[in-house]
């Protein structure tokens, strides 16, 4: 079977998203949940509750946001395990990519998110495009899709109020923004929508569509995401991958993944066809 299927690329065209159920094997959710817990134990080490990630990182450690006691989000995950690394040219998600993004796609950035319940009860507002300049609002009204966002379920996340990623379906081809008193409402405006979903499972998503993440029920167990976002070659590198070590770039890579990045940051630098 083609992928996506032409069903699948109207559903994206439309609303602005896709979801994948079942994407991942339940064995593979289990390893990269034990990767996940690894890194996040080692990038938390010495950080007190409150840290915001900085930039330029001093450190690797420094590209990490602590929440709480066990809440973490951290940065440039791609050096903290051959696992993440090996979700970059996933071959199940290419043809997805090259589809809705770039038949030549480039890495943009990647992330992960531990979220437990007590530390986000309240969370409030939120919504977002995503991009540089604020999301992009400078090709406003209609702005394309630069950016391919991926996330992938680690956690099961078939009932709502669980921190659920939310969107607005086809707010992406809208020419106005949702009215601030809307994206104050935690119980969620009308329209919006929380995207379940099974552990295991993908979403992709366009850079344009408004989101955020749902509020949580107290007695909701916690989430575990990663994301990972892709972009147009010809667009300019996300001052992010600075955040890698040399060794990543030279040795950590695989052929393949080398292409996934800009030529120059490599040592020696690599030709990339004029890009």
């Amino acid at each position: 079977m083609t992928c996506p299927t032409a069903s699948e690329r109207f559903f994206f065209e439309t609303q602005g998203y896709l979801v994948l159920e079942n994407f991942l094997a339940a064995d593979h959710v289990a390893r990269l949940l034990a990767a996940l817990d690894a890194a996040v134990a080692r990038r938390r080490t010495g950080y007190p509750a409150g840290y915001k990630a900085v930039w330029p990182p001093k450190q690797k450690a420094d590209l990490t946001q602590v929440h709480g006691e066990k809440s973490t989000r951290i940065l440039n995950i791609l050096e903290d395990d051959a696992l993440f690394r090996e979700l970059l040219d996933w071959p199940a998600l290419l043809p997805y990519v090259h589809a809705f993004c770039n038949r030549d796609p480039h890495y943009c950035a990647s992330d992960a998110i531990v979220e437990e319940t007590a530390d986000f009860l309240k969370r409030t507002d939120g919504w977002h495009i995503d991009g540089s300049d604020n999301g992009y609002r400078s090709l406003s009204p209609q702005i394309p899709l630069l950016q391919l966002k991926v996330g992938y379920y680690l956690t099961d996340m078939t009932r709502p109020w669980r921190g659920n990623l939310t969107v607005v379906p086809g707010s992406h081809l809208s020419r106005a923004e949702p009215a601030p008193e809307d994206r104050r409402k935690r119980e969620l405006f009308p329209g919006a929508l929380q995207v379940c979903a099974p552990a295991g499972s993908v979403i992709l998503f366009h850079n344009a569509i408004w989101h955020t993440a749902a509020p949580y029920e107290p007695t909701a167990p916690g989430r575990r995401m990663l994301y990972y976002a892709y972009e147009h070659p010809w667009m300019m590198a996300n001052t992010a991958h600075w955040g890698y070590s040399k060794d990543f770039y030279n040795r950590q890579l695989t052929l393949a993944q080398r292409q996934f990045f800009h030529g120059f940051l490599f040592d020696p630098p690599e030709w990339r066809g004029g890009i």
